[in-house]
């Protein structure tokens, strides 16, 4: 839990505040812009909430901080009120868990709410608030995981929904061994007619993306929009297997149809269909100087 022994000097006076043991996830700064952003190499508050739909945006982004470093002076009443509004609604039937776990380094989980069975994509904290409000919204039947790294309490999620966990073999290692459905190649992997699993190695060997409706990217680390270079890229001092098969991926990625990009890490973009084609051969043109 964050302290107030520990609150950094750079936060403004007020309730809320970020402590010392902030990672620099830049969970909050995406989340609540209007109240955290970056100083130095951590978050601070720089505006304190002043109405109902900003403090709310605060106490969103304090469960959802992975480390816990978001604190307020108060006690907060509306604790529970904040506990009840995830999986937060991004459009449509996709939701954003929140609830990010230190163990993936604070990655953004999803929710896709469907007729046939919902999909958890990648795994946030086993939070029992977030755990009964998907009880309420469906359950779980699968939880597909684009890559070893924003793993997190999968297996406990498993144990608890009963649901199909989905990862590629080049992925799997003693944590994930278990996993019940292993991709193997590099084809893509129709998991249902609106759900396309596609390989993308470069950030590691066997990472994937799911594509929903031809709408919908679920990127995992293989491609994020970048608010300081104004479009999407790729993270190359972080790619841990191989940056020209992560250029060769995202040549055949850019050869599909979507409107959203929902990544792990970096902020989300959403444009029509030829905007995002054009973003795509901008972050392809990056990549190759």
């Amino acid at each position: 839990m964050a302290t107030l022994q520990q609150r950094r000097p750079e936060n403004i006076a007020g309730d809320f505040y970020v402590d010392s043991t902030c990672i620099d996830c830049d969970t909050c700064r995406w989340m609540t812009p209007e109240v955290f952003r970056s100083a130095g190499d951590q978050s601070a508050v720089y505006h304190q909430p002043t109405d109902e739909a900003e403090r709310l945006r605060a106490m969103q982004a304090l469960l959802a901080c992975p480390t816990a470093s978001i604190g307020t002076v108060e006690k907060p009443k509306d604790i529970k009120d904040a506990q009840q509004s995830f999986p937060i609604p991004i459009t449509e039937n996709v939701y954003h868990c929140g609830y990010h776990s230190e163990d993936s380094y604070g990655a953004a989980s999803y929710l896709i709410v469907r007729p046939e069975g919902n999909i958890l994509v990648d795994s946030p904290r086993f939070a029992p608030p977030l755990v009964k409000r998907i009880e309420a919204m469906g359950g779980i039947r699968y939880l597909y995981l684009t890559h070893r790294d924003d793993v997190a309490d999968h297996q406990k999620f498993q144990q608890h929904f009963g649901c199909e966990r989905i990862l590629h073999k080049d992925e799997i290692n003693a944590g994930t061994r278990d996993v019940e459905i292993q991709l193997t190649g590099f084809e893509p992997v129709e998991l249902a007619p609106d759900l396309l699993i596609i390989p993308v190695p470069g950030h590691t060997k066997g990472h994937t993306v799911l594509l929903y409706k031809n709408k919908f990217l679920f990127t995992g680390d293989h491609l994020a929009w970048s608010e300081t270079r104004n479009h999407l890229v790729a993270f190359r001092d972080v790619c841990w297997y191989s940056w020209p098969e992560l250029l060769q991926s995202m040549r055949r990625l850019a050869e599909y149809e979507f409107e959203w990009v929902l990544p792990g890490h970096g902020r989300r973009f959403h444009a029509d269909k030829e905007a995002m084609r054009q973003q795509m051969h901008n972050c392809i043109s990056w990549m190759e100087r």
